[in-house]
């Protein structure tokens, strides 16, 4: 039986919905970078990029607690585990962007 948290939600539902919004929370701030700064060589050196994914993953708390995740149970490794899957998907998302040359 499925051990269920203070949210309501089961903690297979709870791990599913923090991973999902995390990766694509990351590929919409690699979009997002894309559409901003461009897919040039000059977009590609600048850390104005990082930025969009600083935004991204500060919107992503208030979106999780709408969602109904309680966000106060969150530990040091939960924290770190968003901004890591994020991050990740920002970067390949963003790289494979800039690596083609094409504005999503």
């Amino acid at each position: 039986m499925a051990t269920e948290t203070a949210s309501g939600l089961s903690d297979h539902v709870r791990g599913v919905t923090v991973t999902t919004l995390a990766c694509v929370g990351g590929i919409v701030a690699a979009i997002a970078s894309a559409q901003l700064f461009g897919v040039t060589e000059a977009a590609a050196t600048s850390t104005q990029p990082f930025l969009v994914l600083a935004v991204v993953l500060f919107v992503q708390y208030p979106l999780l607690k709408l969602i109904g995740i309680d966000i106060q149970e969150f530990g040091i490794k939960d924290n770190l585990y968003v901004g890591f899957m994020t991050f990740t998907f920002w970067f390949i998302s963003y790289a494979v962007l800039l690596s083609t040359g094409t504005g999503a």
